[in-house]
Formats: structure tokens, sequence, C-alpha cells
């Protein structure tokens, strides 16, 4: 008789957390989902992921900031998959309570209750973007997690389809403004293409899997290509990188959090971030289909 495998997701109202709950249970797992809000995960994302509330096996209200909540939360666990990532909007806390120790939490459980594999998603070209905060905050736990004595996986990727959106939302207003000349290139990656590359990662030997998706764009030619999906022509203005550096001095002193994640975007301009290609969907459908969500 076959043992169903347990698996519990972390982030499982995220982008990506939900495409990894559907192909985990598509898989024949039995899926534990954590999540802040039931409510979030009853109706599909606003990028078109799935509502898993119904897809669950169950379904764990907790908080990872706040250890009571999380008590027995890895028992009977076998694999445990993490994609946690805070609302930057979140001021009263900072970065590395929310990435760092809250995972970490997660973890020491994951230790106690001697799961077979944790799955983890950090960032791509760590070594490139190694003095952001972001960064040093995933990567302190990516070595928790080498050092824990577990089986794992870190998983790269290198732009999901759902940051892109930020493009189609600020085409759709007619303008869009470009840090740099936008000649920099990238092949971001769906998030069931991601979700099939994590769960495929649940065997093996310990180890670091990028992941980029199956086409490759200039930032100018994706904020293009964005505008032609909403029936806009292209209006794009250049503003120098030193002038975007120099907002981010202003925006720290009243928000850490939102200039940690801004001082992400700023610096994905100024290098290539394009990864070992994965999956079948395409950029280009993928705003053809929110165009059509708003028809």
């Amino acid at each position: 008789m076959t043992v169903m495998k347990k698996v519990l997701v972390v982030g499982a109202s995220g982008y990506l957390g939900r495409y990894v709950v559907n192909e985990f249970k598509e898989r024949g797992y039995h899926v534990r989902a954590l999540v802040r809000n039931p409510e979030q995960i009853k109706t599909p994302g606003t990028n078109g992921e799935p509502a898993v509330y119904n897809i669950a096996d169950e379904i764990v209200t907790g908080d990872v900031t706040s250890p009571e909540s999380l008590k027995g939360l890895c028992e009977g666990i076998d694999i445990v998959f993490s994609s946690f990532c805070p609302a930057a909007s979140d001021s009263k806390r900072n970065n590395f309570d929310l990435y760092h120790l809250a995972n970490r939490k997660i973890l020491d459980q994951a230790v106690v209750a001697k799961v077979s594999r944790f799955i983890y998603v950090s960032v791509f070209n760590e070594d490139k973007i190694s003095d952001l905060s972001l960064t040093r905050f995933h990567e302190q736990f990516v070595a928790d997690l080498e050092a824990s004595g577990l089986s794992w996986a870190v998983i790269r990727p290198n732009g999901y389809f759902s940051d892109m959106e930020r493009f189609f939302a600020m085409a759709r207003t007619g303008h869009m403004f470009m840090v740099g000349q936008g000649d920099k290139k990238m092949n971001p990656v769906h998030g069931a293409d991601i979700a099939q590359v994590c769960a495929d990662a649940v065997n093996g030997d310990c180890r670091k899997i990028v992941v980029g998706g199956p086409d490759i764009y200039t930032f100018r030619e994706i904020m293009e290509m964005a505008f032609l999906a909403c029936g806009k022509t292209p209006w794009i203005t250049s503003f120098p990188l030193w002038l975007a550096e120099g907002a981010l001095m202003g925006i720290k002193l009243f928000n850490r959090n939102i200039a940690d994640l801004m001082s992400f975007a700023v610096e994905a301009v100024k290098s290539d971030h394009v990864a070992p290609a994965y999956g079948r969907r395409h950029l280009q459908n993928f705003f053809a289909e929110l165009a059509i969500a708003l028809k």
C-alpha cells in the first residue's frame, strides 16, 4: 500500500504558493497550506493564479512571525516548501524578522519533525546583488538551511510573471517611466512553470536550481509588449540611474522595507538576468490574458 506523502506550503496565498499547492495536489500529495487569511485563497489571485481553498487538504491559519500560531505545523509532514514573502508596506517590522527569522522558525520545527526535504525559494544572481538587504536576509536563511542537517533544495527564479504585471499596470495609464536605457535582458517565468520545478526538486541531492522562462527580452521590449497588449502606443520616459538611487535615499527615511524592495528593482536593471529556460508559458500570452480580464 502506497502512503500519501504530505507537503506543507508556506506562503500558500502568494503568487507562486498558489501554483505550488495546485501542482503538489495534482501529483497526489496531501497538501497542508499555511495562510494568514483563508478568505484570500477562496478566489483567484490578481494575476490569474488559482483559488486553492478547495484544493488544499488542510488550511492552517497562522502568522509566521507569531511562534504560538505555528505550534505543531510540521507534525506529520514529509516535505516543507516555503516561498514566504512579506508585504513591503509592513513598516512596523523589519525585513530581517520577516524574511529570515520567520522562515527559521519553520525550519526549526521541520528539524524536530524530521521532514525528508525542505524546499526554499531565494533570489537569482545573488552574487551580483549581495549588498542588498533582501538578498542578505534570503541568503542567511539559505545558510541556515544548508547547516540544518535536512535534505534541501533552493530554487532561484529570475523573475515572476506577476512582477511583469507592474509593467502592464503602468502601460494601462498610457505612460511608463524606465530606469536606465532598458537594454538589459531577462527571461521571466510563469508561476505554474516554477511550481513544476519546485515539485520536481522533492527528489535528488541537496542542490540549487536556477529557473527562467522560455523567452528572453530586454526590459524595454517587455515594456513595449505591455503597451501593445493594452492597445496603446508605447510612451516610455527614461531617467538615469543616479536619479533613482538618490530618490531611494529619501524613501529610506520613511519606510526602509519599501526602500529595500525598490533597491532590488533598481539593481535589477543594471545587469542581465538570463537563467536556464524552463516551462512553456509565454509572457506575451500572459499580458494578453490580463488585457482580456479587463474587458
